[in-house]
């Protein structure tokens, strides 16, 4: 059986392959937490010197004989937790994904663009104890590997700036409405800044502003406490749905393939340029500009 855990191609990458958001990258974890919790990792084989940036050098050595204890998202990371006190610490980039042989059998040939363990782009296989056998294939090589102390990891020089969690109890209405109101930045850039909340992406500020009915182009100093509150909600809900539809995709991993955790149907605005706004008794139509080199999509009737 082989599973295929990762992002790959987008069906709404708009002209690219576009970096995976919060609820691909959690669907990711999910499905790696079925094959990997409490297994033990027997080799690791590191087939280049990094990716985005270079690997420690005794990346292998650190996990390898280490059972993992806990399989974590912090903002579009990946954190593996290892026995030992270590956390293996991983970021997809733009088309990085692992791809699990469970037969027992080393990986040979299954599939053309890689994640057989011979591909050009498989980067990293690692074998586990249960004989499963994981590739991590990155045809790009935006992915970032590295290594850091469990009890510190909130200090890496990749998350320590980072936000808090837009699903926590701590991501409020009252803390949104405190962070941001002196800034006269567009209420979507701001929302973009993962130091103001962590991992929240194009496609889904797109999705709560409408359902908000909030104007992407709204300064977010000029936005009260109750819509602040109402666009908590409106970012809740729309993750807690794709987490939800990418989660079912998990039940057969045997049909899995890279375009995890995408709800095309469920979209509201994005990529609908030129369509009906689904709000009852709205008459207006979906427009797309370009906002902080991001395409931004709304609907100019509704959202003020």
């Amino acid at each position: 059986m082989v599973a295929r855990i990762g992002i790959g191609g987008c069906p709404h990458s708009l002209g690219g392959v576009r970096v995976p958001e919060l609820p691909e990258v959690e669907t990711v974890k999910r499905g790696l937490s079925r094959h990997l919790l409490a297994n033990r990792v027997i080799s690791v084989e590191c087939r280049r010197d990094g990716l985005r940036f270079p690997f420690p050098k005794d990346m292998a050595a650190s996990i390898e004989g280490r059972n993992i204890k806990e399989l974590e998202r912090r903002a579009k990371y990946l954190l593996i937790h290892l026995e030992g006190e270590l956390t293996w610490i991983c970021h997809l980039g733009m088309s990085g994904r692992f791809t699990i042989h469970e037969d027992g059998q080393p990986p040979q040939g299954m599939f053309e663009k890689g994640g057989d363990g011979r591909g050009k782009h498989d980067h990293v296989v690692f074998e586990m104890e249960d004989g499963c056998y994981v590739v991590y294939t990155d045809h790009r090589r935006f992915g970032v590997m590295d290594i850091a102390v469990t009890g510190k990891v909130s200090e890496h020089k990749l998350l320590r700036n980072i936000g808090p969690e837009p699903l926590s109890e701590s991501f409020d209405g009252s803390f949104l409405r405190k962070v941001l109101e002196k800034r006269n930045s567009p209420i979507k850039t701001a929302l973009l800044d993962q130091r103001v909340v962590a991992g929240l992406g194009n496609i889904y500020v797109c999705e709560a502003l409408h359902i908000s009915g909030i104007s992407p182009k709204r300064k977010a100093s000029r936005i009260s406490l109750q819509r602040y509150v109402d666009l908590v909600a409106a970012v809740k809900e729309v993750l807690f749905a794709s987490i939800e539809v990418g989660g079912s995709t998990l039940q057969d991993f045997a049909g899995v393939d890279g375009d995890l955790g995408y709800f095309p149907a469920s979209f509201r605005v994005y990529g609908r340029e030129g369509e009906d706004c689904i709000v009852e008794d709205c008459r207006g139509i979906i427009a797309r500009f370009e906002q902080s080199g991001r395409s931004t999509f709304h609907c100019p009737v509704c959202q003020r």
